[in-house]
């Protein structure tokens, strides 16, 4: 195998549909991709430095992850991807230049410090002509997540890499059908919050109170199971109603704010026919289902109006084919 001048890689962003927090736990959860936020990252050898890894941020899109330096020091957690990709594949140990182009907002559950690992093991795969199987992309990935967020589940590492929805439980990945006639629009709340943060949080609530996790656990795993059911059978009003019943499991737990609240109630009151926020809570953003009989447009409107910094939509019938 040889190596060439340099290598590229990308991911994209996902969004989560039902279940997380409990799939920490082991739960199921339900995730999508979010194709037009990405990632490109180009791998160049260094041969003017005898190790280490040096991050330039291309500047065309959002920073890179804040816990990647942006002034030559190594991070931690790309430090261990890195080594542990020459280890895994057999290829010498150098130093090593990356240039990143982001797209994905950090601190908004979006998944973009997976999905900025995905695409650098991506593209030191392609800059050292070495094969990178799932297993393996997947394994790596979450040796940078562990040390960036102590005990991720996963969800994040496989789905940004899925161009289909998934069902994800327990380290296990399943290509989910959905085939709603509808959009599902993910508005921005502007409010940047650590998933680190939110979890560390309810674990400590979790470990005073193992009643209540016991309870939040039970009620998400039911509420992911109906919704993948709906999902499976196109029934929009339902999809809407278990979306509207995990907002209310995530909100008694303390991982909603007035921000991410207000767009829930501009998705409903514009007619969507279900809305929650998605990711790890205490901000980010919040995902909402238009069905055809809702303009898009007017739904992306109505959530702008209410604080939105941005929008993006996914077609709700995109599906394992």
């Amino acid at each position: 195998m040889s190596e060439h001048e340099f290598g590229v890689g990308s991911a994209h962003a996902k969004a989560i549909l039902f279940g997380e927090h409990a799939v920490v736990y082991g739960a199921p959860a339900v995730a999508i991709p979010v194709p037009q936020l990405r990632v490109s990252v180009l791998a160049r050898c260094a041969p003017e430095r005898s190790n280490g890894v040096r991050v330039t941020d291309a500047g065309a899109g959002v920073p890179v992850p804040d816990r990647w330096s942006r002034t030559g020091a190594d991070d931690p957690a790309l430090r261990e991807l890195v080594t542990n990709f020459f280890v895994a594949t057999e290829t010498r140990s150098r130093a090593i230049d990356l240039t990143v182009d982001c797209r994905i907002p950090p601190g908004r559950g979006l998944g973009s410090s997976a999905a900025c690992a995905r695409a650098v093991v991506y593209a030191l795969g392609d800059l050292f002509d070495r094969p990178v199987d799932a297993r393996l992309t997947f394994d790596l990935v979450q040796t940078a997540e562990r040390v960036a967020h102590g005990s991720p589940s996963g969800v994040d590492t496989v789905a940004t890499g899925s161009a289909v929805p998934i069902w994800f439980q327990g380290g296990v990945a399943k290509e989910l059908v959905m085939d709603l006639d509808g959009v599902f629009v993910i508005a921005d709340s502007g409010v940047s919050s650590a998933t680190s943060v939110a979890v560390s949080e309810l674990r400590r609530r979790f470990d005073g109170d193992p009643a209540a996790k016991a309870g939040f656990l039970e009620r998400s795993a039911r509420i992911t199971a109906a919704a993948v059911e709906d999902l499976a059978h196109a029934r929009v009003g339902a999809v809407g109603h278990r979306m509207t019943e995990n907002q209310a499991l995530l909100g008694e737990f303390g991982l909603g704010i007035a921000e991410t609240d207000r767009l829930v109630t501009a998705a409903v009151a514009v007619g969507c026919a279900g809305a929650k926020l998605s990711g790890g809570g205490l901000g980010g953003c919040v995902v909402a289902l238009a069905d055809v009989a809702h303009p898009v447009e007017a739904v992306e409107t109505a959530l702008r109006v209410a604080g939105a910094v941005a929008t993006w939509t996914v077609p709700a019938d995109l599906s394992a084919r």
